[in-house]
């Protein structure tokens, strides 16, 4: 079992950042894969970054240039750096963390960008 807690969401003007931290307890040793999701009201869920064990990132194109993923393997953390966001960037934050052959979610975070 892998417990999962999320911390960094906030209210935020258009333009600004916010660092977004998820940290993993429990049985780390097997994590591999994290990733950030989010789910902003009336849509589904959608990916937004992910990092492998080795340092591979991909991004949603809607944030490339903009998100940075990166993680703590030390600390079993994994943190989302969002730069200029926008008002459309507005939902709950969700960490997944793979490890072995399951998958865990946090608890989510809000991140709401006011225009």
């Amino acid at each position: 079992q892998v417990q999962l807690v999320e911390s960094g969401g906030d209210l935020v003007q258009a333009g600004g950042s916010l660092r977004l931290s998820c940290t993993a307890s429990g049985t780390t040793s097997s994590i591999n894969t994290m990733r950030w999701y989010r789910q902003a009201p009336g849509k589904q869920r959608e990916l937004v970054a992910g990092i492998t064990s080795g340092g591979s990132t991909n991004y949603a194109d809607s944030v490339k240039a903009r998100f940075t993923i990166s993680r703590d393997n030390a600390k079993n953390t994994v943190i989302l750096q969002m730069n200029s966001l926008k008002p459309e960037d507005t939902a709950v934050y969700y960490c997944r963390v793979f490890a072995g052959l399951y998958g865990y979610w946090g608890q989510g975070t809000q991140v709401t960008v006011s225009s």
